[in-house]
């Protein structure tokens, strides 16, 4: 454990290719057509985008595109609908794909008393329940205007790419008390070195071409990341208890052992005489 008497760490995630093994949002298009967001042709569509997103292909003009396409395809969709499908669908889309690895390193940080903050370009209205999923302390990810008749306007309010992400690992630091020297982050893309190189030690997992030489050029620990499974699945299980939850559990198996040695020592006496 950390000695917390010392200024405090966090880790830092990024979410698509990094913990799960597609991208958020693309992976809920389905979901979306069969609750009457998009249509076919839109199904077919994020179909080709996820197709471009996991051969590694999407460089930061196409990321731009996407980015555009997805935010006029969201025009108009009801915010709570949204929300509404992917909490019904969150578990049979998002729990198979989740990386085996990156759930052991999750299990890792909060056991080292970090916190565990997930960064994505995804929606907060889809990564917000991903971070609960995997039980992450905090999560930044990028915001939609949202209208006063509860509808997504097609404006972006906050947008987390790129620089930005570096950004706002800084303002959490600042607000949080984090040391960034002693800070770790996580990621698959070149459009993230501003945030890897913004703390101590930046990770490359499952890197696109671009990160792979950065984080060689660097020194850069790269990690393979290529088994996903189910979070129930896992041994031991995932659920982390809250770091209070931890102590209390502690403080239990304390208040028994010693129990359990007035037994022995009040047994041993009574045989003894």
């Amino acid at each position: 454990m950390e000695n917390h008497s010392m200024p405090r760490t966090a880790a830092f995630f990024d979410l698509d290719k990094t913990v799960i093994a597609k991208s958020s949002t693309l992976t809920f298009s389905k979901s979306f057509y069969q609750g009457g967001l998009i249509n076919r042709r839109a199904v077919l569509r994020t179909a080709y985008a996820q197709f471009v997103f996991l051969a590694g292909g999407a460089d930061h003009d196409q990321m731009e595109r996407m980015r555009a396409y997805l935010s006029a395809l969201c025009r108009g969709w009801n915010v709570q609908q949204v929300k509404e499908i992917v909490a019904e669908t969150l578990h049979d889309l998002i729990d198979p794909i989740i990386y085996d690895e990156a759930a052991s390193l999750i299990e890792e940080h909060h056991t080292a008393g970090r916190d565990v903050v997930i960064v994505s370009t995804s929606g907060a209205e889809v990564v917000e329940p991903i971070g609960e999923l995997l039980g992450a302390d905090r999560v930044v990810a990028t915001r939609m205007v949202v209208g006063d008749d509860g509808c997504f306007t097609g404006d972006v309010e906050y947008y987390a790419y790129g620089p930005t992400k570096a950004e706002a690992v800084r303002e959490l630091a600042e607000s949080e008390g984090y040391d960034l020297s002693r800070c770790y982050a996580y990621s698959d893309s070149a459009t993230d070195v501003p945030m890897l190189e913004s703390v101590g030690h930046p990770h490359a997992v499952n890197p696109d071409r671009a990160l792979r030489r950065e984080a060689l050029a660097r020194g850069w620990p790269i990690l393979d990341f290529h088994r996903p499974v189910r979070l129930k699945q896992r041994i031991p299980a995932f659920s982390v208890p809250p770091r209070p939850a931890l102590v209390a559990v502690a403080a239990i198996g304390a208040a028994a052992a010693t129990a359990g040695l007035v037994w022995y020592a009040n047994k041993r006496r009574t045989t003894v005489a």
